[in-house]
């Protein structure tokens, strides 16, 4: 999710005057990023809808689909959490693909559009509003779990959602996320041209945040660096199996925030990890 994706009225709602490089800590993120996918809900799902679709699993603006990629494996008969679940189309596809799901989110606006979504195709995927920090899921009740930019941009712990997906999923479980490039923090959130030129440095942490005119954060975006991920996955738990960095397709047109044909022919857009739980 980019500037560009964010709609103004969202930002009208919430009162958005500018933006912010600093500190914010967890309460006041989930606040914010709550609010904020709850005002931008209906808006989001107008301009994506369509190429994510009602049941299916698109991993990243680029186009790389779960039906091509089997990135999760054999689905069939195993229970699965979506984590930022969204609208729920990845849980649809994954229940249409004979696996168990379950789909999370923070924002009961998204959430609503995911209801509407399980009436109008008619599968029914169990739906939880819950922060990924704290998922209210048994221990080692899943086989599986999964997240296509859902929630890991906006938490202020990583650390936290992976200690609780080590609990909630079975020994040897995969989890496989889906992420903005962490390169991609070094370009402006341009499709065009000026997108081409580094202007933040790399190992610069401090959030990017936009806020009111009272200074309170109305969006929060975390940035980590490659190795901040794979330290944060080990740290939980986890065994690193694959990145996947997808290669812009060809004439694949679209541009979505950004990404966009000119950024994607030279360097990556999404990471992808790939991972399975370690015991303990």
């Amino acid at each position: 999710m980019t500037p560009q994706d964010r709609h103004d009225s969202a930002e009208h709602r919430l009162g958005t005057v500018g933006i912010a490089h600093r500190p914010v800590g967890r309460r006041e993120a989930t606040a914010a990023n709550l609010a904020w996918w709850d005002a931008d809900a209906d808006d989001y799902q107008a301009t994506h809808g369509e190429f994510l679709g009602d049941a299916d699993f698109v991993w990243c603006p680029e186009g790389v689909r779960e039906a091509d990629a089997a990135l999760l494996g054999d689905v069939r008969g195993k229970r699965v959490v979506e984590i930022g679940c969204g609208q729920a189309a990845c849980a649809r596809w994954l229940a249409e693909a004979g696996a168990h799901p379950v789909a999370l989110d923070l924002s009961g606006g998204m959430l609503r559009h995911a209801k509407e979504a399980n009436i109008r195709t008619g599968i029914d995927i169990p739906l939880l509003q819950a922060s990924a920090e704290e998922l209210p899921l048994a221990t080692a009740g899943m086989d599986l779990a999964c997240s296509a930019f859902g929630a890991l941009p906006f938490v202020a712990s990583p650390e936290t959602v992976f200690g609780e997906l080590h609990r909630v999923l079975r020994p040897g479980g995969r989890w496989v996320f889906a992420v903005t490039h962490p390169m991609r923090w070094v370009f402006p959130d341009d499709p065009g041209p000026n997108g081409l030129t580094a202007t933040q440095p790399y190992f610069d942490r401090t959030p990017y945040v936009e806020v009111d005119a009272e200074g309170r954060a109305t969006y929060v975006e975390y940035h980590r660096t490659l190795g901040d991920w794979v330290r944060a996955l080990t740290a939980g738990g986890f065994v690193l199996e694959d990145l996947v960095e997808p290669e812009w397709p060809a004439g694949h047109t679209r541009c979505w925030g950004q990404w966009s044909p000119l950024r994607g022919k030279l360097f990556p857009g999404t990471a992808i990890f790939v991972t399975r739980r370690a015991p303990r």
